[in-house]
């Protein structure tokens, strides 16, 4: 590429700018040289969008946010550019080049050559026009593979990096505490183990492709009372501690993630953006985290806006800035003018703007930004003329094959089989009536951080940019003998039911019926399902039950199918379906995957990252619930989930056996060792998940009745056989105590190699003996399954 994006070097190279000396030296070298505007610069983003001509990015106007100045901004630096690929419709290697000239810009703007780290969404894939729309977490967490989507996020992290992207806002490391609020899509789901070992996964994805993943939303946000968005979070200390800390513990000690982004809530009257116990306190002191804390979009601000906890910018920039928030995003607000005359009328020391930009510049530094031999110019637009940007559109696929092969996989692990009374797999069906709102609705597979949903909806007439098979297409390919008539029925919300005749017609007509019901991920409202899509309750939305019972009224056999963001109460349709195929929003090749499954091509391995309610109003609960929690004779609620987390059901059946335990009690600083069998029974190869839960049946405060610590996906033949051999330390059975230390005690414990939550197979009964012991974050966070063939 030529000179017009790149940025001159001169003769005499800055300590700075010298790669051989430490990242340190560098970095106190440059903090030394700045003023305290050109240190608070490096601490804001500024929201852009990337041009689709290639010229330099445009400021975002956002309706939160007064108008940017560029011109005024840039010669004292910026730290940020926010979503310059996630704001507008833009072609990749347009959007790149765009990127880059602006990065030219920037690094030419200010005394210091020092460019703009860029920022984008990455939830369920890039966040960009053309670019692959993957599963989202939800669908992650139903797959039960950390391996596959660890190969996931590697390929989006190589997608976004060849385009001069260096960070990504995911994953989103919440626990699912209700099941109404409108994230739970974006969710891994409702257990913490499950959370912490997918999310860690996908954090090392990104991180190996160069990408610096953001751990968020730190913490609590999943929480909120009532399942409403932004709503308080009513959370104790150990619930906090034992639920919603341990994804983002794991994550930080294993994953390399650098970077955390907090949460909006706050829990008991303190926001976690001014919660320094949190931020510093835990996340730095005792975790040793050394990366960068941003903050959510508009989170500062949010201080004295929502929170009444600032009077004032400049106050609620001191507040942040002394909890451990590092850059404000997306745009500069607090963290400009307020900020520097805060620190100048000595409000807010120095002191802490310093920190915070060390940790931004070691990270500028890290990713090689500094060096003299930088240049704006990514790796996709190698070899590339800018002078002629026309020639340079399509250049770039961010959706070629082997992302498409990622996305089937996944998607292809990630399909959950509630129920089947032996209709499926369907044999060779003469007329299938298809019917339902999702049905022939290209985006019902995408969340709401997907582009089209995201973005995409804000620019009618724009094409998709990916090719979204609907499911009459899929089901069509699945079965080109079959006639396959199609009926709505009615919308996802719309509440209409002229179209119930319609559909009973063509179901009457039909040896089976397949009703394709679920969400519409939308934002704010503009969904069912998504950000700010909170549900007052798990009922279907629209008339979807109307309809789905209107089915079951007739001799036709239904196969209900559901692409949702959450889970549903299905009503009649627990007990009166032939089947039901769950699939949280699975993405592009979300329709291929369940046509696989109907059809029999894919034997179903997915298992429930959250329960399915049985009615719509046993909201908030989830399966990790102490006794009180539970089905009891002094509540007429019976919580009691239609299909339990961690349930799935296959087209093979999987006997387990000879449960063999080394020995049957260990002290509180030993371990157990467990072996048995699992074996394929079937005529056919498939895939069973072995859970490992942990019950604590007498414990000094109250515990849940069980919980997840270990999984396996377990691939087996048609009568192959795998040895698992199974250690599990005692620190894995440690809580939080009464005086708020975490604790390992003597006692008896079951530890059940389960199918599901609801489905033990084996239960080894153990002991541990000794006294009470204290564990600190540095304990063993994972039991080991491994497996080995059996011979027989």
């Amino acid at each position: 590429m030529n000179a017009d994006v790149a940025v001159e070097n001169t003769s005499v190279t800055a300590l700075w700018n010298d790669p051989t000396a430490s990242v340190a030296a560098r970095v106190d070298a440059l903090v030394d040289a700045m003023t305290l505007e050109e240190k608070t610069a490096q601490l804001y983003g500024v929201w852009v969008g990337a041009s689709d001509e290639g010229g330099e990015v445009a400021p975002h106007q956002h309706e939160m946010e007064e108008p940017v100045d560029l011109d005024a901004l840039l010669p004292t630096g910026l730290g940020q550019l926010t979503r310059p690929f996630g704001t507008v419709p833009v072609d990749a290697a347009l959007g790149a080049l765009s990127l880059a000239r602006t990065q030219a810009r920037i690094a030419a703007s200010n005394r210091f050559g020092i460019p703009a780290l860029a920022h984008d969404e990455c939830l369920a894939g890039f966040a960009a026009w053309g670019a692959t729309a993957y599963p989202v977490p939800l669908s992650w967490g139903a797959a039960f593979d950390p391996d596959t989507v660890r190969r996931v996020a590697a390929a989006i992290g190589r997608d976004m990096r060849s385009v001069g992207v260096h960070q990504g806002l995911a994953p989103v490391l919440d626990v699912v505490r209700d099941a109404r609020w409108g994230r739970v899509e974006e969710t891994i789901g409702e257990d913490p183990y499950l959370v912490g070992t997918i999310g860690t996964a996908y954090v090392q994805g990104l991180e190996s492709a160069g990408l610096v993943a953001t751990l968020k939303h730190f913490a609590g946000y999943s929480a909120s009372r009532a399942g409403r968005n932004l709503a308080p979070a009513s959370v104790g200390p150990r619930e906090r501690a034992d639920v919603l800390l341990p994804p983002f513990e794991m994550a930080i000690r294993e994953s390399g993630a650098r970077s955390v982004m907090n949460a909006y809530t706050d829990t008991d009257g303190m926001p976690s953006a001014a919660d320094e116990d949190l931020l510093t306190g835990l996340l730095r002191d005792t975790w040793g985290f050394d990366g960068t804390v941003v903050a959510d979009y508009f989170a500062i601000a949010f201080l004295k806006t929502l929170h009444g906890v600032a009077s004032d910018w400049a106050s609620a920039a001191g507040t942040a800035l002394r909890a451990g928030i590092d850059v404000e995003l997306p745009n500069v607000k607090t963290y400009g003018a307020p900020l520097t005359e805060a620190v100048a009328d000595g409000r807010v020391p120095e002191k802490l703007v310093d920190r915070a930009v060390r940790r931004v510049l070691t990270q500028k530094v890290e990713l090689g930004l500094l060096d003299p031999d930088w240049n704006p110019v990514p790796a996709a637009l190698d070899g590339t003329d800018p002078d002629d940007p026309e020639a340079l559109r399509g250049r770039i696929d961010l959706d070629g094959p082997d992302n498409r092969a990622l996305a089937r996989t996944l998607a292809e692990e990630a399909v959950v089989l509630l129920s089947n009374d032996g209709t499926l797999p369907l044999d060779r069906p003469r007329r299938i009536a298809l019917i339902g709102p999702n049905a022939d609705e290209p985006v019902a597979v995408l969340g709401c951080y997907s582009f089209p949903q995201h973005i995409g909806v804000r620019h009618p007439g724009t094409p998709l940019g990916i090719d979204l098979p609907t499911l009459r297409d899929t089901l069509a390919a699945e079965f080109p003998e079959a006639e396959i008539t199609y009926a709505r029925g009615t919308g996802v919300d719309d509440g209409d039911l002229t179209g119930l005749d319609e559909a009973a017609r063509l179901a009457r007509d039909a040896d089976v019926t397949v009703v394709v019901l679920g969400d519409r991920a939308g934002l704010f409202g503009r969904g069912t399902s998504g950000e700010g899509c909170d549900a007052d309750s798990l009922a279907l939305p629209g008339a979807q039950q109307q309809l789905l019972d209107a089915l079951l009224d007739l001799d036709t056999p239904v196969v209900t199918v559901l692409l949702a963001g959450r889970p549903y109460a299905l009503g009649r349709a627990v007990e009166e379906s032939a089947a039901i195929v769950q699939s949280f929003f699975p993405g592009e090749e979300g329709t291929r995957a369940i046509a696989g499954v109907i059809g029999g091509r894919v034997n179903p391995s997915g298992r429930l990252p959250v329960g399915v309610p049985r009615g719509p109003g046993s909201q908030p609960g989830t399966y990790l619930g102490a006794r009180l929690a539970h089905a009891g004779a002094v509540s007429n609620i019976d919580p009691t989930p239609a299909f339990a987390f961690g349930h799935g059901l296959s087209y093979t059946r999987f006997d387990w056996s000879d449960l063999s335990v080394a020995a049957e009690e260990a002290p509180t600083d030993g371990e157990f060792a467990l072996s048995f069998t699992v074996r394929n029974a079937g005529d056919r190869a498939g895939t069973e998940v072995v859970q490992l839960y942990l019950h604590d049946p007498v414990a000094s405060v109250v515990q849940p009745v069980q919980r997840l610590i270990g999984y396996t996906r377990v691939a087996l033949e048609p009568g192959e056989a795998r040895h698992l051999s199974v250690t599990v330390p005692a620190d894995l059975a440690s809580f939080t105590g009464r005086d708020g230390t975490r604790i390992v005690e003597p006692g008896e414990l079951e530890l059940r190699l389960s199918a599901s939550s609801a489905d033990p197979r084996l239960t080894a009964r153990v002991t541990l003996t000794g006294a009470e012991r204290p564990l600190d974050h540095t304990r063993r966070l994972h039991a080991t399954l491994v497996q080995e063939p059996v011979t027989t």
